[in-house]
């Protein structure tokens, strides 16, 4: 092997360029491969060429004493998996030491959502008061549920991308695909009140230039970083009392979708799914709710 070869980021930007991935699986995909290096080092081996079927074994082990959740092992196992076969693909090996490794049954999870009575609450903090973090905030969490798409896309929305007409959102999601999401009055609402009573307003004072949507405080672009701990912070407000997480919007609008008999296929195409398989699970979320009603209410249940 070329041992002064950069195989991380040659894997890197391979999965960059012609696998077309986003930046955050690839940055997770490379977490995968350095953690799998450190435990190399610990086993004095050089270099990811000299690791054995027996390494894999040792590594699995060592895994499994972390007590990682399943998932988050085969997780682990299909990013180190995918490198060996691109490192196979560059003849600098002979053979894949993880193709042995089975794919580990994954635990169904079904998704979390919020409840009518939750959503109330999260609505009753946004329109308490016009101040333009508020009507940021209102914005936010209107589009959010009535697009269901990710935070990392909601903030990568630009003012060009929302045609008014229409009532649509050109998104840019996993892979860079491009798609249109429609949005209803109230989210529409929202996001002209914000844009002229709040976003105008800290733009010019901050005398900042650029298309991004939603901004911060100083006017600058936020990241999904940053609208995670504005979504966070209205959930606080909003005294919900068991663990919650922003992702759950997306969970609700896919459910409320299903549940007033939306189909599977309008779902996976407004969810931005490659794979029916993806959308399928909130079949089971609506399954769920129906038994959890029928518990509650049948009087012979």
């Amino acid at each position: 092997m070329t041992t002064g070869r950069n195989w991380e980021q040659e894997f890197s930007d391979y999965l960059s360029t012609e696998r077309n991935y986003s930046e955050h699986t690839n940055i997770n995909y490379l977490h995968d491969i350095r953690e799998f290096h450190s435990f190399m080092m610990e086993e004095a081996i050089d270099h990811f060429t000299d690791v054995t079927y027996m390494d894999v074994r040792l590594y699995l082990t060592h895994l499994r004493k972390q007590e990682f959740a399943r998932t988050t092992v085969a997780r682990k196992i299909s990013s180190l998996r995918s490198f060996y076969a691109f490192l196979l693909r560059e003849k600098v090996m002979n053979e894949n030491p993880f193709a042995f490794v089975s794919h580990a049954k994954k635990q169904l999870r079904l998704p979390k959502f919020f409840y009518s009575q939750e959503m109330e609450a999260l609505f009753d903090v946004v329109y308490a008061n016009n101040d333009p973090l508020t009507l940021r905030d209102r914005a936010l969490l209107e589009l959010l549920y009535a697009t269901g798409i990710r935070v990392s896309e909601c903030a990568g929305i630009l003012l060009p991308d929302i045609d008014q007409t229409y009532q649509a959102i050109l998104i840019r999601g996993k892979g860079n695909k491009e798609r249109y999401v429609p949005f209803g009055a109230f989210a529409l609402d929202a996001v002209n009140d914000y844009t002229k009573g709040g976003r105008d307003i800290l733009m010019e004072h901050h005398m900042k230039e650029h298309q991004t949507l939603l901004i911060n405080h100083y006017g600058d672009p936020l990241t999904p970083r940053g609208i995670r701990y504005c979504l966070s912070k209205v959930i606080e407000k909003a005294s919900l009392t068991r663990k919650i997480h922003p992702h759950m919007l997306r969970h609700t609008f896919a459910t409320d979708l299903l549940n007033n008999g939306a189909d599977m296929r309008t779902v996976q195409e407004l969810l931005g799914h490659a794979s029916l398989s993806s959308t399928q699970i909130y079949t089971h979320v609506t399954k769920e709710h129906l038994k959890e009603t029928y518990m509650k209410h049948h009087p012979r249940a």
